[in-house]
């Protein structure tokens, strides 16, 4: 069973990644193939109820490869972890068949939620560089998540979101029947808006005083 995964492990390696020039190369200096097979490793011995010892298989991993995945983390064989750098998986985190993770994302939590406080990550999807998928959310099949996206909602299957906080901008490559007013609030925005209202207020306020002592 081990090896069936590694081998779909260098078989999406392959499959993901142009300048993979040979299944030998990949298993032997590829970081993501190598932290996937650390974290099956430290996930059988979590399972066994050797907590202790399966998170220091995953923090001797995470030293060696860049890349921090929870021992029990589930993610399945033919995922692609390209170049990897700072990826962190979380706990309960869930990852399915086929997706592509590139570095500097985090499938993390919101809080000290307990439970199922983790991302479910769809068959085929593509996390891109430096994405943010945080809580207890699900991302549909074959959907996309764009660089930098801080994604803290469910992803319908299919779509390409983008943005702080993500927003669906793509189903199936169209754009047709999206909705051009999603709820896509931006914290910064809001308060430059209420600073805003604050400062007509406070100027109104003043011209009526000025007026008075006139």
């Amino acid at each position: 069973m081990f090896f069936k995964r590694l081998r779909m492990d260098i078989s999406a390696a392959m499959e993901n990644d142009p300048a993979a020039r040979s299944r030998f190369e990949v298993w032997l200096t590829y970081a993501g193939v190598k932290a996937l097979s650390h974290h099956r490793f430290a996930n059988r011995l979590y399972k066994m109820h050797l907590k202790l010892l399966a998170r220091i298989v995953s923090q001797i991993s995470r030293r060696r490869t860049g890349i921090e995945i929870h021992p029990a983390a589930s993610i399945s064989p033919g995922v692609f972890i390209d170049h990897g750098m700072g990826v962190v998986i979380g706990e309960t985190a869930e990852v399915g068949v086929g997706t592509v993770i590139y570095q500097g994302v985090t499938l993390g939590g919101t809080g000290k939620q307990t439970g199922k406080r983790h991302p479910t990550v769809g068959e085929h999807c593509v996390i891109s560089a430096g994405a943010k998928v945080l809580g207890d959310i699900t991302i549909g099949d074959y959907a996309k998540v764009g660089a930098g996206a801080v994604v803290l909602r469910d992803v319908p299957p299919h779509a390409t979101v983008i943005g702080v906080p993500a927003r669906v901008v793509r189903i199936r490559g169209s754009k047709e029947g999206i909705d051009l007013y999603q709820d896509n609030s931006d914290p910064v925005r809001d308060e430059v808006c209420a600073l805003r209202e604050r400062m007509f207020a406070l100027e109104e306020q003043f011209e009526k005083i000025k007026e008075s002592k006139e």
